[in-house]
């Protein structure tokens, strides 16, 4: 298959790109490189891929997905069987501080997407959503069958206007869509900006770390490998409508038409102070903690009930938090030569 991988410099889209490489698939991996992170680091993630066994199917291109011109020319000359979308402005705080490239990116981009598959014939889109759009929900563990019309930050409404946008192509259309709403990703390769990466710099250089909530926070961090196994498990079993759905009692995470929603995450909350506790002691190094209250736009919880993914595409999470944060550490060390 010939798959488009938006994002393909990024954590999740680097790691969905060396599985496809690795079954023979062709793969197209699109990125802008934008500063919003370490450029180097990404950079990095494609000299990665240039490497791979199977690099001769790769072909990157350094484009922006909301770049309406661009895009269409690029769906209408390669014909893509399917999409993997992971592209997008992240970051929770960051959308506070600029929330016109979640405009620019969430939106004008996501729409450039749908529209680039939709006259072109492409089989199924999956994209990346967010556990983030549950916002105010307090009722755990989330469900994707769970009400969640109300995020507390721009980037929650603009993964969630995802949702709603994907369900709009596939009515309309006949485009099957699937969104996965991801649960703290970590892993070699992560982003800089996430808690794991900021505090293992922050230990190893003999900084304190900023612990918001005083460390009451729970996560439910899902290692790389478990995430990637997901979406390509997704990506292989299309999108269908469900034939029971049921306009006077609707179900959230399905439809007549062919889209769908799917949470992926552990299924294991872990509290913020163990996650410290069991990066202490795979760097065997102690933290110094500075003890903050909560951040706006920030939960206090994540919990992903996934139990529809394991349903439909057999996802099984499998990697145990001390042998993930182990793996991260040893790619952190070997990656800047500590």
């Amino acid at each position: 298959m010939k798959i488009l991988v938006t994002g393909a410099a990024g954590f999740i889209g680097f790691h969905v790109c060396q599985v496809l490489l690795s079954r023979g698939d062709e793969v197209v991996g699109i990125d802008n490189i934008n500063d919003y992170y370490d450029v180097n680091l990404k950079l990095g993630r494609l000299a990665e891929l240039e490497r791979h066994p199977n690099a001769g199917n790769f072909r990157f291109i350094k484009l922006d997905i909301a770049l309406r011109p661009e895009m269409e020319a690029l769906f209408a000359e390669h014909k893509f069987d399917k999409v993997v979308h992971l592209a997008a402005q992240a970051g929770v705080r960051y959308s506070i501080e600029n929330p016109h490239a979640y405009i620019d990116s969430n939106i004008v981009g996501f729409t450039n997407i749908l529209e680039g598959c939709r006259h072109n014939a492409v089989k199924h889109l999956v994209y990346a959503s967010s556990s983030s759009v549950y916002g105010a929900n307090e009722s755990m563990p989330f469900s994707v069958s769970d009400n969640v019309d109300h995020p507390v930050s721009l980037y929650a409404a603009s993964k969630k206007a995802n949702e709603l946008m994907a369900h709009t192509y596939s009515h309309l259309y006949d485009l099957p869509t699937t969104g996965l709403r991801f649960f703290t990703v970590y892993g070699p390769w992560g982003r800089p900006d996430m808690a794991l990466f900021k505090f293992t710099k922050a230990i190893l250089e003999d900084d304190p770390i900023k612990v918001y909530n005083f460390g009451n926070h729970r996560r439910d961090f899902t290692y790389i490998d478990d995430i990637v196994s997901g979406v390509i498990a997704t990506l292989d079993n299309t999108a269908s409508g469900n034939k029971e759905w049921n306009g006077k009692k609707p179900d959230p995470s399905t439809s007549k038409a062919p889209w769908r929603v799917y949470n992926i995450g552990a299924q294991t909350p872990v509290n913020l102070l163990d996650f410290i506790t069991t990066l202490e002691s795979a760097l065997g190094k102690t933290a110094e903690k500075e003890m903050l209250p909560m951040q706006p736009g920030d939960v206090p919880d994540t919990y992903a009930n996934v139990q529809a993914l394991i349903d439909d595409v057999g996802y099984k999470p499998k990697t145990q938090l001390k042998e993930g944060i182990s793996n991260f550490v040893n790619w952190y060390k070997d990656f800047y030569k500590i």
